[in-house]
């Protein structure tokens, strides 16, 4: 099995960078907004905030907290890709917000940025199934959070999407293919559930943590999670995952509604586990 990393010891985003991944993050992100905002809110992010967005690819999660925080509050957004950063400034600009911000660098190298002062807060969604040693991130981003600020992250748990899926031979096999590929690619698509284990080892009090599963037959809830499997196909088909079973992949948009439609029946998008923290005076640095 191989690992696709980057010099700095980071698993790469193994969905890529191109054009059509940015468009379906886009979808995504409009899909699952409002869950997020709701938990940022849950968790204490607040009005006038400063905040760290670990990740933060074309700007979705930095606008939905810049909602949050409001005009007094700044958003400064961390991101390694070049077109990524540039697509995530025009939007924010185009979207009317002012307090946010977007720095080029590694999650890795978190130590190597120069902030000011600390943040009230940092947040982050489906970025820490990306990185090799996901502790050490966050260990590094303890140091930038004031004491009594929050941390709160999004990932996923592909366990319920698989077993929801089940019933569907069509759609398992999508869902099946997708998660073999990541698990290759050395991601960790058990990181929502896994960071129970990191947040506690970082020496973080234990997390609260609740999970969202969206539940639906419309295309465009289906259209995420193939969108992840064309992301995907290059290293699919170098890691020699089974795609020949999927048929021809221009019609499998058509087969997979004509199966769910059949069936009488709903999917699940993806299982997104939100855990938070508050750093105390005893949390590790």
């Amino acid at each position: 099995m191989s690992t696709a990393t980057s010099s700095s010891g980071s698993c790469e985003y193994v969905l890529g960078y191109t054009s059509a991944e940015h468009e379906r993050l886009i979808r995504q992100a409009a899909l699952i907004a409002p869950i997020t905002e709701r938990f940022f809110r849950q968790a204490g992010v607040r009005r006038g905030q400063r905040v760290l967005d670990l990740g933060s690819g074309v700007g979705d999660v930095s606008m939905t907290v810049a909602r949050v925080v409001g005009p007094t509050g700044e958003v400064v957004g961390i991101e390694r890709d070049h077109a990524s950063i540039a697509l995530a400034e025009a939007r924010a600009k185009a979207a009317g917000f002012h307090n946010v911000g977007f720095e080029r660098g590694d999650l890795t190298s978190l130590s190597e940025l120069r902030m000011d002062k600390p943040f009230d807060a940092a947040v982050g969604r489906f970025i820490l199934m990306f990185l090799r040693d996901p502790g050490s991130v966050l260990r590094s981003v303890v140091r930038m959070v004031r004491e009594g600020g929050v941390i709160a992250v999004q990932e996923v748990s592909w366990r319920p999407m698989l077993a929801l899926g089940a019933r569907l031979p069509l759609w398992s096999r999508v869902l099946g293919a997708i998660h073999q590929t990541l698990l290759r690619s050395g991601a960790n698509p058990e990181m929502g559930l896994d960071l129970y284990r990191v947040f506690q080892h970082i020496g973080w009090p234990s997390p609260e943590m609740h999970m969202d599963i969206i539940l639906g037959s419309d295309p465009a809830i289906t259209d995420v999670i193939l969108g992840v499997l064309r992301s995907l196909l290059p290293l699919a088909e170098r890691e020699c995952v089974p795609l020949a079973e999927l048929g021809d992949l221009k019609t499998l948009p058509e087969r997979i509604q004509n199966e769910i439609a059949a069936a009488n029946t709903v999917v699940s998008v993806v299982s997104m586990v939100s855990v938070w923290s508050r750093k105390t005076a005893r949390s590790k640095e």
